[in-house]
């Protein structure tokens, strides 16, 4: 009956010893739980969970449910939550290169794209680095076209319309095409169109899908502007914190998911242009002038952007180019 209290105590010393080896992190995401990113997302955590042995718990929190999108940047950075998603083009206000990809007809594919982050990305580690931050991994969205409640055979067509703006990009293209910037972050945009403030906007398939966007607004033109990125972010300091092998854990995990993510991304692509136009959407290419139109407003977009970036800004557009 002695041995009864010691062996009960190891019991519970252990028991509390695999309490602690167990890490919780937070994963801040401002998409809803059915969009391809947040999916991605909830597989990495679950590739991680299985590579560390139940080491490392990553919760995903979707549709801006912990920090609203503009906010996870700054959660991070501060170590309110471990990891998260953002997108780069709603940093470009505080650092030009965030917004390399939304400059509008630079890179329009998902080859260009890829070979745009190729470029980026290392500008980008030293950047965050500087901010005790790592990126993990970046996915592109499908190209941009745009959702009008009316027909658009021109600029001229979206004069006074209100429009959706979620970054400084999408902001100033609506200025330079007369209509009228209505910042609105996608967790938000299906009541703004329910409700009028949003008669137009620049996004994927994927996002008018996801926002049942057909019930509210019926053309989508196919201009493919540009493919955003959606990257996640880690705090270094709880990185570094992990074990090795949990370390190598976290960065296998994110090497997959950012190639499953361009792949889904594609698949999503094709996918929600068939779902749009089977829910009443009108799938367009723009009107040669609405193009010329796009292409003219483009070039106005670049210059501004290169003489904000000043110099290395232009390193980037011209190693893209070569």
């Amino acid at each position: 009956m002695k041995l009864v209290a010691p062996i009960l105590a190891a019991t519970l010393s252990f028991g509390a010893a695999a309490a602690v080896a167990q890490t919780k992190w937070d994963l801040p995401a401002a998409y809803s739980a059915t969009n391809f990113h947040t999916e991605n997302l909830n597989q990495f955590a679950a590739d991680v969970d299985k590579a560390s042995g139940g080491k490392l718990k990553i919760t995903v929190h979707a549709n801006a449910s912990l920090f609203k999108a503009p906010e996870i940047k700054r959660a991070v950075q501060g170590g309110q939550a471990q990891l998260g998603e953002i997108l780069l083009v709603n940093y470009q206000n505080e650092w030009q290169m965030f917004g390399a990809d939304g400059i509008p007809f630079l890179a329009d594919s998902y080859d260009e794209a890829e070979k745009l982050w190729k470029i980026q990305k290392p500008l980008l580690e030293k950047k965050l680095a500087e901010q005790g931050m790592t990126v993990l991994y970046a996915v592109a969205w499908p190209p941009q076209g745009i959702y009008s409640k009316r027909p658009l055979n021109s600029a001229a067509d979206l004069k006074g319309i209100k429009w959706r703006a979620y970054s400084p990009a999408t902001s100033r293209l609506a200025e330079l095409l007369g209509a009228q910037p209505v910042t609105v972050q996608a967790a938000e945009l299906s009541q703004a169109m329910a409700t009028g403030v949003v008669e137009s906007y620049m996004s994927s398939g994927s996002t008018g899908f996801d926002t049942k966007t057909y019930e509210h607004l019926k053309y989508w033109y196919d201009t493919q502007a540009w493919l955003p990125k959606n990257a996640v972010i880690m705090n270094r300091k709880a990185f570094e914190a992990l074990d090795k092998a949990t370390q190598d854990a976290v960065m296998k995990a994110a090497a997959d998911a950012e190639a499953r993510g361009w792949a889904s991304s594609k698949r999503n692509n094709a996918e929600t242009i068939k779902k749009l136009k089977a829910n009443g959407m009108q799938i367009l290419p723009p009107s040669p002038q609405l193009k010329a139109d796009l292409n003219k407003v483009g070039e106005t977009m670049m210059k501004e952007w290169l003489d904000k970036a000043g110099p290395e800004g232009k390193q980037l557009v011209d190693a893209f180019r070569k």
